[in-house]
């Protein structure tokens, strides 16, 4: 379980859309290694319809825009990074309340017009920012109306948090009226009124300490933009496959407690705990002096530097989306993003390429058999499906990592992550998150997992 789903942010978000809103089985296999296994693709599924995301990532890509003292550069890894600085620019941090000057260039994304004019639009980006650089996301869009909305930050980040580093933040309290932007996502407030998202762009600012040689390289900029319909049950899917990834089991209640300044471990780390198991499972390893700082009687070092390095400063919490894609991918070879998924048919053609996922869902204790917990938030990690077409799940909400991984009902999971709408202990109409997940996967992904990729609306 996680803030990142607490009321404070993802109920207050999706109660404000779902008020608007509200008018053949392939043959088991073994467990498989990353990068196997079979499986078809259904493009013409509901995410097609419901989810536009789009990215940059080719120098092709990088050669598009505006571009304010920032190039493109080539290589096995294209990227954007600082040329001849645009200007200098002091930031006070919020959260160390240093003031301190910047070097600082620009590249403004060309407008995107999204195939599904949108109520809500999350970004996120993959990145390498040495010590002493970091850098910012806005975005800006047009409303069905016509009207634009302001520059929205969704995100200030840093990969470090040493003393050349900023916090790294999301930015509270931005609105227009017609839209909001809470702690990671855009959403329009009132959907009732048919107002959407027509298009968007994105902006992106590097910072670097002055007279240094220093830059950000971010290899991948994109957002995902949805309209979900407010639904509180889904259609069942037919179960297409049987398969098992071999991903790590951690759990995240062996840390409970486990530095307060990263929001007390235990059912805080829902996320970090999920992102360092997919982490691993690519062959991502952190070494002895990265956790050095980690108290030696921990197990688990790993988890509690993830959660030290997806921690939002300003939601005080390790559940932002898209820090945790960003950190997923300062793993040499990985990148990640935030969309949303649309089937359970989507998520096992993933699968048959090797390609795990995070998932958020919320739910009763009773409405899922055998978690034995409910929650108004959770991350887990799906790594396969059984012959009967079940989910199984590495769920870090377990009391050790022996007990993470689960088999979930196929129908109870994906209703309880499909929907936008449920009830909640008290009876009262609450949200669900539409499909929301994360997936990491390689910066140079084989044909199979580029097809599978691509058959979700990720390129």
């Amino acid at each position: 379980m996680s803030r990142a789903e607490q009321p404070s942010r993802r109920t207050v978000l999706a109660a404000a859309v779902a008020t608007a809103v509200a008018g053949s089985a392939i043959p088991a296999t073994a467990e498989a290694a990353p990068g196997t296994g079979t499986g078809g693709a259904d493009p013409d599924g509901a995410t097609g319809r419901q989810v536009d995301y789009r990215a940059w990532t080719t120098f092709r890509d990088w050669r598009c825009g505006t571009a304010q003292g920032t190039r493109p550069v080539a290589g096995a890894r294209p990227g954007v990074v600082i040329g001849a600085p645009a200007g200098t620019a002091d930031y006070t941090d919020p959260h160390t309340g240093r003031t301190t000057a910047w070097e600082y260039a620009t590249w403004t994304s060309p407008v995107h017009r999204l195939a599904v004019p949108s109520t809500e639009v999350i970004a996120s980006w993959n990145a390498h920012t040495p010590s002493g650089t970091w850098l910012q996301v806005e975005l800006k869009g047009t409303y069905s109306d016509g009207t634009d909305t302001p520059w929205y930050v969704m995100g200030r980040w840093a990969a470090g948090d040493g003393d050349q580093d900023i916090r790294r933040t999301s930015v509270d309290d931005q609105g227009d009226g017609k839209s909001s932007v809470w702690t990671d996502t855009f959403a329009v407030d009132d959907a009732s009124t048919g107002l959407r998202l027509a298009s968007w762009r994105l902006k992106l600012t590097l910072y670097r300490r002055p007279g240094t040689r220093s830059t950000p390289t971010v290899w991948r900029l994109g957002a995902m933009g949805s309209d979900v319909p407010d639904r509180f049950t889904v259609p069942a899917s037919t179960p297409g496959l049987a398969q098992e990834l071999r991903v790590p089991r951690y759990s995240q209640e062996i840390h409970k407690g486990q530095y307060p300044e990263y929001d007390n471990g235990g059912e805080a780390w829902c996320s970090p705990t999920s992102s360092q198991m997919i982490i691993e499972y690519w062959g991502g390893r952190l070494t002895e002096e990265q956790l050095a700082w980690v108290d030696p009687s921990y197990a688990d070092p790993q988890v509690c530097h993830a959660a030290r390095y997806t921690y939002d400063h300003q939601y005080a919490g390790c559940g932002n989306w898209p820090f945790n894609a960003a950190y997923a991918a300062t793993f040499k070879g990985l990148q990640g993003v935030v969309t949303r998924l649309g089937s359970l048919t989507e998520l096992e053609t993933l699968i048959a390429a090797g390609i795990p996922a995070i998932t958020s869902q919320s739910f009763l204790e009773e409405e899922l058999t055998g978690a034995g917990y409910g929650t108004s938030g959770h991350l887990m990690t799906v790594i396969g499906f059984t012959a009967d077409g079940d989910v199984i799940a590495n769920d870090p909400a377990s009391d050790d990592n022996e007990s993470v991984r689960r088999v979930y009902k196929r129908r109870e999971w994906e209703n309880i992550w499909l929907r936008t709408k449920r009830y909640n202990a008290g009876g009262k109409v609450a949200s669900g998150t539409g499909g929301v997940c994360y997936l990491y996967f390689p910066a140079h992904p084989s044909p199979r997992q580029r097809k599978a990729l691509a058959a979700v609306g990720v390129r």
